[in-house]
């Protein structure tokens, strides 16, 4: 999962890069590098649109050098490099002691697969986007205030201020809309939302 563990890492840049395979795990050598800046509020679903039509131009490059023979392979640097683990639907539960930025990351990283989780009164909340705020009074969880299109949340630091959000069998909606019909209470705490799969 390199794409989401980048955006959950706070990475700034990304990219493709087309290499010769050999018997190790994305050990061979490089043929063809291409770096991509991550957009600040970037979802791992957009951020891989973009990596895949970056991908079919460099594999297209790549082709057309091998054709002229002017593909030069590089060793891949040892240094560095990390193994990005598949991401598990028990990681899609939020920490709400984590820092807002780490879980702001979080929601970006995990959509649209598994998406960030949390149980309001019972209820299994998914959400989407968020937005970092300074300050959180209150325990790491609880609801601080409801504004017109946030649901401003305390976290371990700062508070995140959710502005899209889907409850259990609804559908994906910003936060302005879904307010309207749905008012949790300010005080009220998200809990651990149970794995599930």
């Amino acid at each position: 999962a390199p794409v989401q563990r980048a955006i959950e890492a706070g990475d700034r840049v990304t990219g493709v890069t087309i290499m010769q395979m050999d018997a190790g795990l994305d050990t061979g050598p490089m043929l063809l590098a291409h770096a991509l800046e991550i957009g600040a509020d970037e979802s791992a679903g957009a951020l891989q649109t973009r990596l895949a039509a970056l991908g079919g131009e460099l594999i297209v490059r790549a082709l057309a050098a091998l054709e002229a023979g002017t593909l030069v392979a590089t060793p891949q640097p040892g240094e560095g490099a990390t193994y990005a683990a598949k991401v598990t639907k028990a990681e899609a539960t939020i920490d709400w002691r984590a820092p807002a930025a780490a879980i702001a990351r979080k929601l970006r990283a995990f959509d649209p697969v598994p998406g960030a989780r949390s149980v309001l009164g019972g209820e299994t909340i998914t959400c989407w986007r968020g937005a970092v705020r300074a300050g959180a009074d209150g325990a790491p969880g609880t609801i601080v205030t409801v504004e017109r299109d946030a649901l401003v949340v305390a976290c371990g630091e700062g508070s995140l201020a959710i502005t899209e959000l889907q409850r259990a069998g609804g559908r994906r909606l910003a936060a302005a809309a879904l307010l309207r019909g749905w008012a949790p209470a300010v005080g009220a705490s998200f809990t651990a939302a149970p794995a599930t799969g």
